[in-house]
């Protein structure tokens, strides 16, 4: 009989509560699952803005990866992964000590770039991870009720991710304040870029698009001005301006978790994983990374959920051939993604292949989207076998 295999999945992120459903839906012999997650309790990117927004409540776009879990045969411990014991085949974590693995794979998400800005760390709010931002999110609704809507905010970082957030903080500051009775007029918001424009990676057509909504909604932009330093309610720019802000934002480039660069495995430039076609790490065909937290070699992907997604079922068909020591499968990421980008209100933009749409019916379609996406983890059917959780 063959041994069994110990396959502990870092992270929650989007590919592995899709590799989790895959396991439970189609179970694996002699592998035995393990889940290490900081919480239990995961929201869903694709929701964000609209969980800001108000449009959904907060289970609309959370995944609870306890059923899941159970669905999946895995075991939950509830712990932080802090390094890797490369040799002795165990992950290190923050409280419950080492976890060995024969199997691994990390898909632990992104953080945006603080660390080289004076003062950011303290003095901003970073929209990653996302968790830490909806707690920074509903203090600073507080703050903003405080001062009777009066309030300067700044995004840095005018990617997808800072311009979609900044519209949908933009619409729902801006409600709260008419519904407390306050000004919307008192509320002032600015987009800040290094780049020369707004979205530098879309087509010429969507960057319009979202100029044109920005500056409707009186969001001011300012573009080519690289965030130096940060003190409070103040950004310093490069060229010696200034930008007074009561509120900062921070949705620059994103940034790997800082110790993995230390577990001996391959990072890039960055300190991301190096992995191959397979989503294998180079050089190590039983410990396997996606999402946000990689460096994908056959060419460059884009920090986006959308990949993580598409990763999830090549991610779970590789654990299993590599349990069962079988050639390993290729990722193969769609050239052309579709980006559908809400804009605070039941209003959103599309593109792909160079077209851009938008309109009411894109939210909708957005909207019936990221539910059907979100129903793939409710109501699973339940499981004989008990779940060990930790924490």
């Amino acid at each position: 009989m063959p041994q069994a295999k110990d396959v502990v999945l870092v992270g929650a992120g989007h590919a592995h509560v899709i590799a989790l459903r895959d396991f439970g839906r189609n179970p694996v012999p002699g592998i035995r699952l393990t889940l290490i997650s900081r919480d239990f309790f995961i929201p869903y990117s694709g929701m964000l803005p609209g969980l800001v927004a108000g449009h959904y409540h907060c289970d609309d776009a959370h995944i609870d990866v306890r059923p899941l879990a159970q669905f999946a045969g895995a075991r939950l411990v509830r712990d932080e992964a802090t390094g890797l014991d490369l040799h002795g085949r165990r992950v290190l974590t923050k409280e419950q000590g080492p976890v060995p693995f024969d199997i691994l794979s990390f898909d632990i998400g992104s953080a945006p770039n603080t660390a080289g800005v004076p003062g950011a760390g303290e003095h901003a709010i970073a929209i990653k991870p996302i968790d830490r931002f909806l707690a920074a999110f509903d203090e600073l609704l507080s703050r903003t009720r405080e001062r009777r809507g009066k309030t300067r905010i700044a995004m840095v970082g005018a990617g997808a991710g800072g311009v979609e957030l900044l519209l949908s903080v933009e619409a729902r500051l801006r409600s709260e304040a008419a519904r407390e009775g306050f000004d919307p007029a008192g509320l002032s918001f600015t987009l800040i870029s290094d780049a020369a424009d707004i979205l530098p990676a879309f087509p010429g057509s969507f960057r319009d698009r979202f100029r044109t909504l920005l500056i409707a909604r009186g969001i001011g932009i300012i573009t080519n001005a690289k965030v130096v330093r940060v003190e409070n309610g103040r950004l310093h720019l490069e060229q010696g301006a200034t930008v007074d802000a009561d509120e900062i934002l921070w949705a620059t480039h994103a940034a790997p978790a800082h110790w993995l660069s230390e577990t001996g495995l391959p990072v890039d430039a960055s300190g991301f994983l190096r992995v191959d076609a397979c989503l294998s790490v180079v050089g190590h065909d039983t410990i396997f990374a996606a999402g946000d937290t990689i460096a994908f070699e056959p060419r460059n992907l884009p920090k986006s959920g959308v990949y993580a997604v598409r990763a999830g079922p090549v991610l779970a068909e590789n654990i299993r051939r590599a349990a069962a020591g079988r050639r390993l499968e290729k990722f193969r990421p769609q050239e052309q993604a579709l980006y559908l980008m809400s804009v605070g209100r039941k209003y959103a933009v599309g593109t792909r292949n160079g077209i851009t749409v938008s309109g009411h019916w894109v939210w909708r379609w957005k909207d019936w989207l990221d539910r059907r996406f979100m129903g793939r983890f409710r109501n699973l059917p339940g499981k004989s076998w008990a779940v060990g959780a930790s924490g």
